[in-house]
């Protein structure tokens, strides 16, 4: 079985979707590993690490010649360079990683007429089970970190309280809106370097976590009973909760010298929670880092990808933080990856069981049709036949 990592190929993205410490199990199992040429050197693995680790380097066409592909964006993640890519794909040809499936899912339709399988890591549901396998968590973490460096670096304040000769510097104040990975990790990052950290989610349940790491939990009287999905996720509202809650939102933003925004709905247009009312409201030099800047922002004021000031106020608006770490965010991803990779292959083979949950809720494309419910449900498709859910797992043994 050959498994190969192309080089990512997506304008600033550095991660790579395996590392070279991951290899020597992989070729103990009887795989050969290839990887393109440089696929690693941005996020600081260079070729010769790979092949001290018994990787062959080899060219993108030598890689998708391969039996399963990893890739950190594949599909609709990079809509517009990987289309170039879709040519290359052949029936029964496995394609993991990140495929944006429900935000952009035309590409999987292309891929599915290649007939090769799609399996997009954003679907991996939030089981017990499957938290090995959870880049978003993984991704999320490194996130929710780099924001506040952000922050820290953009503010021209210090975050923590010191004694000096010269007098008491007292503490800034961060204010993290959703309290999902990044969130929590923005939290705990801010709370290192002595900030005084506040939180607010429409989840009331994550109020303990808030407080376990030193923030204080914000209350709004507004009914969130529904602010929670299935497996954890933030829910969309309709427009009158998020009115009313940019009401209340505005004393406390004002009050804060950075405000991190992390709320995102997978598939769907980040909600936007902080309006131009509540930038003018804040002291000038305040710093805003919208981590949901890739989906929108969270800020009405958000341009994705670049920094702004507006009212004396910088909003920063990182549409791939993740990229900016790519050495740890790669190690995470690649573990994540693998594990997955582990989780489809029994004695030698793919094998495709759709009554894992797992398995059954990745599966994007599958023997020339996209099979995934709600990809399909994006797409305007009908439902599969009925037959394709009592159907036996399937098979593809590797020569």
């Amino acid at each position: 079985m050959i498994v190969a990592v192309p080089r990512e190929t997506f304008p600033g993205e550095r991660r790579v979707a395996l590392v070279p410490a991951l290899i020597p199990a992989l070729v103990k199992l009887g795989w050969e590993v290839r990887i393109e040429e440089g696929a690693g050197a941005s996020a600081g693995f260079p070729d010769a690490l790979y092949q001290e680790k018994g990787a062959k380097i080899v060219t993108r066409a030598a890689a998708f010649e391969a039996d399963c592909l990893l890739q950190v964006r594949a599909a609709g993640a990079n809509a517009d360079a990987g289309a170039a890519d879709v040519p290359r794909l052949r029936t029964g040809q496995v394609i993991i990683g990140l495929c944006d499936p429900l935000g952009t899912p035309q590409p999987a339709k292309a891929i599915a007429e290649k007939g090769a399988m799609l399996f997009s890591l954003e679907l991996v549901p939030r089981i017990t089970r499957a938290q090995s396998m959870d880049v978003l968590s993984s991704q999320a973490t490194v996130a929710g970190y780099r924001a506040v460096l952000l922050a820290a670096t953009t503010l021209p304040k210090m975050f923590p309280m010191m004694t000096t000769a010269a007098g008491t510097i007292t503490p800034a104040k961060v204010f993290v809106i959703g309290a999902g990975v990044a969130g929590l990790q923005a939290i705990a990052s801010a709370r290192r370097l002595g900030a005084v950290v506040s939180a607010y989610d429409v989840r009331a349940a994550v109020k303990e976590q808030v407080q376990s790491l030193g923030g204080k939990f914000v209350e709004m009287p507004l009914e969130t009973g529904k602010g929670e999905a299935q497996g954890g996720y933030a829910q969309a509202m309709d427009e009158e909760f998020y009115r009313r809650q940019r009401e209340l939102m505005l004393k406390v933003v004002a009050e804060n010298d950075v405000v991190i925004t992390t709320a995102a709905v997978p598939g769907k247009k980040a909600p936007t929670l902080v309006t131009a009312e509540m930038v003018a409201a804040m002291a000038p030099g305040s710093v805003i880092v919208d981590v949901a800047a890739e989906r929108g922002g969270n800020c009405a004021l958000t341009k994705p990808g670049q920094s702004v000031v507006e009212h004396g106020v910088t909003i920063l608006g990182p549409d791939n933080l993740p990229s900016d770490v790519p050495y740890h965010a790669s190690q995470m991803f690649a573990k994540n990856i693998t594990t997955f990779l582990s989780h489809l292959v029994k004695d030698g083979a793919f094998r495709i069981d759709i009554t894992d949950e797992i398995t059954r809720d990745t599966l994007v494309t599958r023997e020339g049709h996209v099979f995934n419910a709600k990809v399909r449900e994006a797409l305007g498709l009908g439902e599969l036949l009925s037959a394709y859910d009592t159907r036996p797992p399937i098979e593809i043994d590797i020569e």
